[in-house]
């Protein structure tokens, strides 16, 4: 069978080959997985069943955030608030990509993220406060005002306005000055 064997020169190709398609193969587990878009235009994320991109928090006041999804992969930054928003964009086995508000993006475990909603007040705006009033209208009387990155709990969002709380306040904000709603999302 002398004809079944490769030359030097041939087993090093072959080896370089398979070396190449098994990091071919790893390279394409580490991409996220597709979502899958229902009827109504929805892309259903292909592990959760749930919708991505959404909006969730961080459960823990330390996330490490990584480059991949995978423990092997280096660690790309630190998270150290409980409670912030953060928008998840792809899945990938228990692995979810996040994206913050300033942009930002790496994989955490699912573990690491609430369904809670949180959101932070127009951390775009360069005003010194905004007004949170006390029902869902431009002209209701004022019941705070909060510094742009304040966080905030969401309590629910009728597509306009949100009702919010936090440490001494409640009220409503419009909903476009809030970085962890959609537009026009309304939820309870």
């Amino acid at each position: 069978m002398a004809g079944n064997r490769l030359k030097p020169f041939g087993r090093a190709a072959l080896a370089a080959a398979t070396a190449l398609g098994v990091l071919a193969g790893l390279s394409g587990a580490a991409r996220a997985q597709a979502a899958k878009e229902t009827e109504a235009g929805v892309m259903i994320g292909p592990v959760s069943g749930l919708p991505v991109p959404r909006y969730v928090s961080l459960k823990s006041a330390k996330v490490y955030v990584r480059q991949g999804p995978t423990k092997d992969h280096p660690v790309a930054f630190v998270y150290r608030r409980a409670g912030e928003p953060v928008e998840i964009v792809a899945e990938y086995d228990n692995w979810r990509r996040i994206r913050d508000s300033e942009g930002s993006e790496g994989w955490v475990w699912h573990s690491l993220l609430s369904g809670r909603r949180t959101a932070l007040v127009a951390p775009w705006s360069k005003d010194s406060a905004l007004p949170i009033r006390a029902s869902a209208t431009a002209d209701a009387r004022l019941s705070a005002r909060l510094e742009p990155k304040v966080l905030v709990e969401v309590r629910r969002c009728d597509g306009s306005w949100c009702k919010v709380e936090g440490d001494g306040f409640d009220g409503f904000i419009p909903q476009d000055r809030l970085w962890g709603v959609y537009p026009g999302e309304r939820f309870d």
